[in-house]
Protein backbone atom coordinates (compact mmCIF):
# COMPACT_ATOMS: atom_id res chain seq x y z
CA UNK A 1 0.00 0.00 0.00
CA UNK A 2 3.01 2.28 0.77
CA UNK A 3 4.91 1.80 -2.44
CA UNK A 4 1.62 2.30 -4.51
CA UNK A 5 0.90 5.92 -2.29
CA UNK A 6 4.54 6.92 -2.85
CA UNK A 7 4.51 6.30 -6.77
CA UNK A 8 1.27 8.05 -7.02
CA UNK A 9 1.51 10.64 -4.19
CA UNK A 10 5.49 11.21 -3.46
CA UNK A 11 7.53 9.32 -0.17
CA UNK A 12 6.52 12.43 2.49
CA UNK A 13 2.60 12.27 1.59
CA UNK A 14 2.25 8.55 1.50
CA UNK A 15 3.83 8.51 4.99
CA UNK A 16 1.62 11.12 6.37
CA UNK A 17 -1.62 9.52 4.89
CA UNK A 18 -0.32 6.30 6.23
CA UNK A 19 -0.03 7.77 9.39
CA UNK A 20 -3.32 9.33 9.51
CA UNK A 21 -5.01 5.91 8.95
CA UNK A 22 -2.78 4.18 11.54
CA UNK A 23 -3.97 7.08 13.97
CA UNK A 24 -7.71 6.71 12.86
CA UNK A 25 -7.24 2.53 13.03
CA UNK A 26 -5.45 2.66 16.63
CA UNK A 27 -7.95 6.21 18.19
CA UNK A 28 -10.70 5.16 17.40
CA UNK A 29 -11.05 1.22 16.61
CA UNK A 30 -8.68 -0.55 18.16
CA UNK A 31 -8.43 1.59 22.02
CA UNK A 32 -12.06 1.50 22.40
CA UNK A 33 -12.03 -2.24 21.39
CA UNK A 34 -9.54 -2.65 23.80
CA UNK A 35 -11.47 -0.51 26.67
CA UNK A 36 -14.74 -2.34 26.33
CA UNK A 37 -12.26 -5.65 26.70
CA UNK A 38 -11.35 -4.14 29.62
CA UNK A 39 -14.37 -2.87 31.21
CA UNK A 40 -16.02 -6.21 30.51
CA UNK A 41 -14.13 -8.11 32.80
CA UNK A 42 -14.33 -5.67 36.03
CA UNK A 43 -16.98 -4.99 38.38
CA UNK A 44 -19.33 -1.93 38.79
CA UNK A 45 -18.01 0.06 41.33
CA UNK A 46 -18.28 3.63 42.93
CA UNK A 47 -15.64 5.68 42.02
CA UNK A 48 -14.35 5.60 45.65
CA UNK A 49 -13.64 1.50 45.16
CA UNK A 50 -11.91 1.72 41.91
CA UNK A 51 -8.18 0.61 42.56
CA UNK A 52 -9.12 -0.85 45.66
CA UNK A 53 -9.62 -4.97 46.77
CA UNK A 54 -12.87 -5.07 45.06
CA UNK A 55 -11.55 -3.58 41.59
CA UNK A 56 -9.55 -6.99 40.02
CA UNK A 57 -11.22 -9.54 36.75
CA UNK A 58 -13.98 -11.57 36.94
CA UNK A 59 -16.18 -13.42 34.63
CA UNK A 60 -19.45 -11.83 36.77
CA UNK A 61 -20.16 -9.65 33.75
CA UNK A 62 -20.78 -12.65 31.26
CA UNK A 63 -22.25 -15.07 33.48
CA UNK A 64 -24.83 -12.36 33.89
CA UNK A 65 -26.03 -12.89 30.70
CA UNK A 66 -25.99 -16.86 30.86
CA UNK A 67 -27.67 -16.66 33.50
CA UNK A 68 -30.45 -14.75 32.66
CA UNK A 69 -32.58 -16.42 30.16
CA UNK A 70 -34.80 -13.82 28.85
CA UNK A 71 -31.28 -11.74 27.97
CA UNK A 72 -30.23 -14.97 26.60
CA UNK A 73 -33.42 -15.82 24.51
CA UNK A 74 -33.17 -12.07 23.25
CA UNK A 75 -29.22 -12.66 22.22
CA UNK A 76 -30.19 -15.53 20.39
CA UNK A 77 -33.05 -14.14 18.89
CA UNK A 78 -31.67 -11.61 17.51
CA UNK A 79 -28.45 -13.49 15.94
CA UNK A 80 -31.11 -15.57 14.11
CA UNK A 81 -32.95 -12.22 13.13
CA UNK A 82 -30.04 -10.98 11.34
CA UNK A 83 -29.41 -13.85 9.58
CA UNK A 84 -32.91 -13.75 8.35
CA UNK A 85 -32.18 -9.72 7.50
CA UNK A 86 -29.28 -10.51 5.47
CA UNK A 87 -30.82 -13.67 3.92
CA UNK A 88 -34.03 -11.71 3.03
CA UNK A 89 -32.17 -8.80 1.91
CA UNK A 90 -29.80 -11.06 -0.45
CA UNK A 91 -32.87 -12.31 -2.25
CA UNK A 92 -34.40 -8.95 -2.63
CA UNK A 93 -30.80 -7.47 -3.86
CA UNK A 94 -28.95 -9.69 -5.99
CA UNK A 95 -31.83 -9.66 -8.97
CA UNK A 96 -31.89 -5.93 -8.98
CA UNK A 97 -27.85 -6.30 -8.89
CA UNK A 98 -27.90 -8.22 -11.73
CA UNK A 99 -30.51 -6.38 -13.74
CA UNK A 100 -28.48 -3.34 -13.13
CA UNK A 101 -25.47 -5.19 -14.31
CA UNK A 102 -26.26 -6.65 -16.84
CA UNK A 103 -29.33 -6.06 -18.76
CA UNK A 104 -30.35 -2.57 -18.06
CA UNK A 105 -29.03 0.44 -20.13
CA UNK A 106 -26.18 2.65 -18.64
CA UNK A 107 -28.90 5.46 -18.90
CA UNK A 108 -31.25 2.70 -17.17
CA UNK A 109 -28.81 1.88 -14.62
CA UNK A 110 -27.79 5.35 -13.74
CA UNK A 111 -31.97 6.61 -13.37
CA UNK A 112 -32.61 3.09 -11.15
CA UNK A 113 -29.22 3.74 -8.58
CA UNK A 114 -30.24 7.23 -8.09
CA UNK A 115 -33.88 6.30 -7.46
CA UNK A 116 -32.31 4.05 -5.02
CA UNK A 117 -29.78 6.54 -3.19
CA UNK A 118 -32.16 9.45 -3.19
CA UNK A 119 -33.53 7.83 0.01
CA UNK A 120 -30.79 7.21 1.89
CA UNK A 121 -29.73 11.07 1.53
CA UNK A 122 -32.96 11.29 4.35
CA UNK A 123 -31.59 10.33 8.15
CA UNK A 124 -32.10 6.80 9.15
CA UNK A 125 -34.60 7.37 11.93
CA UNK A 126 -36.56 9.44 9.82
CA UNK A 127 -36.68 6.81 6.93
CA UNK A 128 -37.25 4.32 9.70
CA UNK A 129 -40.40 6.43 11.06
CA UNK A 130 -41.39 6.52 7.53
CA UNK A 131 -41.82 2.68 7.75
CA UNK A 132 -43.83 3.26 11.29
CA UNK A 133 -46.07 5.40 9.34
CA UNK A 134 -46.53 2.99 6.15
CA UNK A 135 -46.94 -0.04 8.54
CA UNK A 136 -49.17 1.46 11.14
CA UNK A 137 -52.72 -0.10 11.79
CA UNK A 138 -54.92 2.71 10.12
CA UNK A 139 -51.64 3.43 7.83
CA UNK A 140 -51.54 3.80 4.00
CA UNK A 141 -50.44 0.22 3.32
CA UNK A 142 -53.36 -1.25 5.41
CA UNK A 143 -55.67 1.11 3.68
CA UNK A 144 -54.36 -0.10 0.31
CA UNK A 145 -54.92 -3.59 1.04
CA UNK A 146 -58.54 -3.26 2.41
CA UNK A 147 -59.26 -0.89 -0.94
CA UNK A 148 -58.19 -3.89 -2.91
CA UNK A 149 -60.13 -6.63 -1.12
CA UNK A 150 -56.73 -8.58 -0.86
CA UNK A 151 -57.54 -8.46 3.10
CA UNK A 152 -61.01 -8.11 5.65
CA UNK A 153 -59.39 -6.43 8.21
CA UNK A 154 -56.10 -4.24 8.96
CA UNK A 155 -53.18 -6.25 9.32
CA UNK A 156 -50.45 -5.53 12.35
CA UNK A 157 -47.71 -5.30 10.36
CA UNK A 158 -45.72 -3.67 13.99
CA UNK A 159 -46.50 -6.38 16.25
CA UNK A 160 -43.77 -9.22 16.49
CA UNK A 161 -40.70 -8.99 14.33
CA UNK A 162 -42.57 -8.47 10.87
CA UNK A 163 -41.97 -4.68 10.76
CA UNK A 164 -38.76 -4.78 12.32
CA UNK A 165 -37.52 -7.67 9.14
CA UNK A 166 -39.46 -5.32 6.61
CA UNK A 167 -37.30 -1.90 8.05
CA UNK A 168 -33.80 -3.34 8.42
CA UNK A 169 -34.16 -5.31 4.84
CA UNK A 170 -35.11 -1.56 3.61
CA UNK A 171 -32.25 0.23 5.65
CA UNK A 172 -29.54 -1.24 4.21
CA UNK A 173 -30.66 -2.80 1.42
CA UNK A 174 -27.54 -1.16 -0.57
CA UNK A 175 -24.75 -2.25 1.78
CA UNK A 176 -26.12 -5.67 -0.24
CA UNK A 177 -27.06 -4.34 -3.88
CA UNK A 178 -23.81 -2.44 -4.99
CA UNK A 179 -20.72 -5.31 -3.67
CA UNK A 180 -22.96 -7.74 -5.41
CA UNK A 181 -23.43 -5.45 -8.81
CA UNK A 182 -19.45 -4.46 -8.35
CA UNK A 183 -18.41 -8.04 -8.88
CA UNK A 184 -21.19 -8.92 -11.52
CA UNK A 185 -20.20 -6.24 -13.40
CA UNK A 186 -16.84 -7.30 -13.83
CA UNK A 187 -18.10 -10.58 -15.48
CA UNK A 188 -17.60 -11.10 -19.09
CA UNK A 189 -20.84 -11.00 -20.45
CA UNK A 190 -19.83 -13.30 -23.54
CA UNK A 191 -19.26 -16.19 -20.93
CA UNK A 192 -23.35 -15.65 -19.85
CA UNK A 193 -23.86 -15.49 -23.68
CA UNK A 194 -21.83 -18.98 -24.29
CA UNK A 195 -23.35 -20.85 -21.31
CA UNK A 196 -27.03 -19.21 -23.27
CA UNK A 197 -25.97 -20.79 -25.89
CA UNK A 198 -25.24 -24.46 -25.13
CA UNK A 199 -28.40 -25.04 -23.57
CA UNK A 200 -28.37 -23.72 -20.16
CA UNK A 201 -31.35 -22.07 -18.64
CA UNK A 202 -31.24 -18.88 -16.95
CA UNK A 203 -31.24 -21.02 -13.31
CA UNK A 204 -28.18 -22.92 -14.62
CA UNK A 205 -26.71 -19.84 -15.81
CA UNK A 206 -26.62 -18.04 -12.38
CA UNK A 207 -25.44 -21.03 -10.66
CA UNK A 208 -22.73 -22.56 -12.65
CA UNK A 209 -21.24 -18.47 -14.07
CA UNK A 210 -23.00 -15.57 -12.44
CA UNK A 211 -23.17 -16.92 -8.64
CA UNK A 212 -19.50 -18.56 -8.48
CA UNK A 213 -17.81 -15.26 -9.87
CA UNK A 214 -19.92 -12.98 -8.10
CA UNK A 215 -19.19 -15.02 -4.99
CA UNK A 216 -16.83 -12.15 -3.19
CA UNK A 217 -19.24 -9.25 -3.55
CA UNK A 218 -22.36 -11.44 -1.85
CA UNK A 219 -19.77 -12.73 0.79
CA UNK A 220 -18.84 -8.46 1.18
CA UNK A 221 -22.80 -7.37 1.14
CA UNK A 222 -23.67 -10.53 3.58
CA UNK A 223 -20.72 -9.38 6.04
CA UNK A 224 -22.02 -5.78 5.94
CA UNK A 225 -25.82 -6.40 6.11
CA UNK A 226 -25.51 -9.11 9.29
CA UNK A 227 -23.13 -6.73 10.80
CA UNK A 228 -25.19 -3.63 10.41
CA UNK A 229 -28.28 -5.60 11.59
CA UNK A 230 -27.24 -7.29 14.80
CA UNK A 231 -25.76 -3.82 15.96
CA UNK A 232 -28.88 -1.73 14.63
CA UNK A 233 -30.65 0.26 17.53
CA UNK A 234 -32.83 2.97 15.45
CA UNK A 235 -34.97 0.08 13.87
CA UNK A 236 -35.94 -2.38 16.16
CA UNK A 237 -36.50 0.50 18.55
CA UNK A 238 -38.90 2.42 16.15
CA UNK A 239 -40.78 -0.93 14.24
CA UNK A 240 -40.78 -3.14 16.97
CA UNK A 241 -43.07 -3.96 19.60
CA UNK A 242 -42.27 -4.86 23.22
CA UNK A 243 -42.16 -8.62 22.64
CA UNK A 244 -39.37 -7.95 19.65
CA UNK A 245 -36.57 -6.35 21.68
CA UNK A 246 -33.51 -6.26 20.11
CA UNK A 247 -30.17 -7.58 22.01
CA UNK A 248 -28.65 -3.93 21.26
CA UNK A 249 -31.38 -2.56 22.91
CA UNK A 250 -30.66 -4.77 25.98
CA UNK A 251 -26.68 -2.87 26.04
CA UNK A 252 -28.29 0.27 25.57
CA UNK A 253 -29.88 0.17 28.64
CA UNK A 254 -27.23 -1.45 30.59
CA UNK A 255 -25.05 1.54 29.31
CA UNK A 256 -27.16 4.72 29.63
CA UNK A 257 -30.27 3.12 32.11
CA UNK A 258 -29.06 0.83 34.37
CA UNK A 259 -25.81 2.84 34.53
CA UNK A 260 -23.34 -0.15 34.50
CA UNK A 261 -21.33 -0.05 32.28
CA UNK A 262 -19.01 -3.16 32.85
CA UNK A 263 -22.38 -4.82 32.56
CA UNK A 264 -23.03 -3.62 29.02
CA UNK A 265 -19.35 -3.87 27.87
CA UNK A 266 -19.52 -7.42 27.97
CA UNK A 267 -22.51 -7.75 26.33
CA UNK A 268 -21.43 -5.49 23.83
CA UNK A 269 -17.94 -7.86 23.41
CA UNK A 270 -20.17 -11.38 23.28
CA UNK A 271 -21.70 -9.84 20.28
CA UNK A 272 -18.84 -8.68 18.79
CA UNK A 273 -17.60 -11.71 19.01
CA UNK A 274 -20.80 -13.69 17.23
CA UNK A 275 -20.19 -10.96 14.67
CA UNK A 276 -16.38 -11.68 13.51
CA UNK A 277 -17.72 -15.64 13.82
CA UNK A 278 -20.38 -14.85 11.62
CA UNK A 279 -17.76 -13.27 9.29
CA UNK A 280 -15.16 -15.99 9.17
CA UNK A 281 -18.24 -18.32 8.24
CA UNK A 282 -19.39 -16.39 5.77
CA UNK A 283 -15.49 -16.56 3.99
CA UNK A 284 -15.12 -20.30 4.77
CA UNK A 285 -18.60 -21.07 2.96
CA UNK A 286 -17.80 -18.46 0.20
CA UNK A 287 -14.51 -19.58 -0.08
CA UNK A 288 -13.24 -16.27 -0.33
CA UNK A 289 -10.30 -14.22 1.78
CA UNK A 290 -9.96 -10.57 2.90
CA UNK A 291 -8.26 -10.03 -0.13
CA UNK A 292 -11.26 -10.49 -2.79
CA UNK A 293 -13.86 -9.21 -0.22
CA UNK A 294 -11.50 -5.99 -0.10
CA UNK A 295 -11.37 -5.59 -3.52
Amino acid sequence: MFSHLKQRFGAPLAAGIIGLIAIWLIGMVILPQLLMVDYSFKPNLLPAEIGGPKDSYTLDNYITLFGNTIHLGIFFKTIWSSVLVTFLTLVVSYPIAFYLAKVATPRQAALFLLLLIIPFWINEILRTFSWYIILAYKGPLNALLLELGLITRPIRFLSGDGGVLIGMVYAYILFMIFPIYNAIESLDSNQIKAARNLGAGWVRTHYRVIIPHAKPGIATGCIMTFMLAAGSYAVPALLGSPGSRWFTQIIYNWFFEGGDWNQGAAYAFLLLIICIGFIGLVMKVFKVGLGDIAR
